[in-house]
This record gives structure tokens, C-alpha cells and sequence, in this order.
């Protein structure tokens, strides 16, 4: 499926209709991915974030995407990662189709995601990668709708393990 790719690179110089931040449940900014879309994005996101009183574990909330390449930014609060018998696997499936949800209702075509929930909140990335791809699938299985999704992966080793996976799971089906 040619809509889908993943790439090495930075989410936060993307040239897409949104990105997706793996943001924390108050969505005022935070480490990683979430503290270089803020910074880039300027302190303007950070103003309407605050109106937006925060976001549950799995949902998705939309902001404009002021000094970003993107137009939109997407907030999703991805899971910590416990023992893999909490919940995690639904709850971060639910932040990647909850996303492209709230995409298709705005009439987004092109996003980009990271991989959510795998630097501070613990989440294994091959387990990741077959969660975030799964609900993409979902999503383009029963939607359709998008022109081209990206996964934007920050260094070697998380895209080698997604590239991985994807490959072993998901191209012929």
C-alpha cells in the first residue's frame, strides 16, 4: 500500500497537512517529541493548548500548527507502558485511529505520526510498531481517505525496528 511510509527524519519539518504530537495528558509541552513541536511551533501553541483542558490516554485533540511546516498539530496522549497486561495495547491503538479520525473530520489528506509512546513511556518499539501499524491499517480499511501517511522515526534504531515489522507484517497482506 503506497499510502503508508515510514521515513528517518524529524516530524517537526514535515511539509504535511498535520503532524501528530505524543503529547502528555496536560498537552503543555514535555520532553521529546512534544517539547520540539512546542518549541518549533512557537508560544502560541502553547496558548491554545491551555483552552483545550488537557487530553485522556488514547484520545486526540486538534490545535493549529502556527510556525510549523504543518498546518495542523494532533494531540494524542499515548500510554506508559506498565507490564503489557494493563490496557496499553488498546489504549495506544486508540491514539493512532482516534488521530486519523479527528484528521478525516477536518479533511486532513497527509499526516505524519512519531512513534508514540516509545521514549519516556517505556513502550517496547516492536510491539509499538505493530500496534501503531495495525490501527493504521484498521483505520485505511474501513475509511480510506488519506493521500499518504508517514510514521517519522528520529533515529536509526527505532526505524530499523519499525521497518521491520512493517515489512514482516504488513506488506503483502
Amino acid at each position: 500500500m503506497g499510502i503508508l511510509e515510514l521515513i528517518k527524519g524529524d516530524i517537526t519539518e514535515m511539509e504535511v497537512d498535520a503532524i501528530v504530537n505524543a503529547a502528555n495528558k496536560t498537552l503543555l509541552g514535555g520532553g521529546g517529541v512534544d517539547g520540539a513541536i512546542h518549541r518549533k511551533a512557537g508560544p502560541k501553541l502553547l496558548e491554545e493548548c491551555r483552552k483545550l483542558n488537557g487530553c485522556e490516554t488514547g484520545e486526540a485533540k486538534i490545535t493549529k500548527g502556527y510556525n510549523l511546516k504543518a498546518k495542523y498539530v494532533i494531540h494524542t496522549v499515548g500510554p506508559v507502558y506498565n507490564d503489557g497486561k494493563s490496557g496499553e495495547s488498546r489504549l495506544l491503538y486508540n491514539s493512532f485511529y482516534n488521530s486519523l479520525k479527528l484528521a478525516k473530520d477536518y479533511g486532513i489528506k497527509t499526516i505524519a505520526f512519531p512513534a508514540i509512546s516509545t521514549g519516556v513511556y517505556g513502550y517496547p518499539k516492536e510491539d509499538a510498531a505493530k500496534v501503531s501499524l495495525g490501527a493504521i491499517y484498521d483505520f485505511l480499511s474501513k475509511e480510506g481517505w488519506f493521500e499518504k501517511i508517514f510514521i517519522v522515526l528520529y533515529d536509526e534504531k527505532t526505524y530499523k525496528i519499525f521497518k521491520n515489522v512493517f515489512e514482516k507484517n504488513f506488506i503483502g497482506e
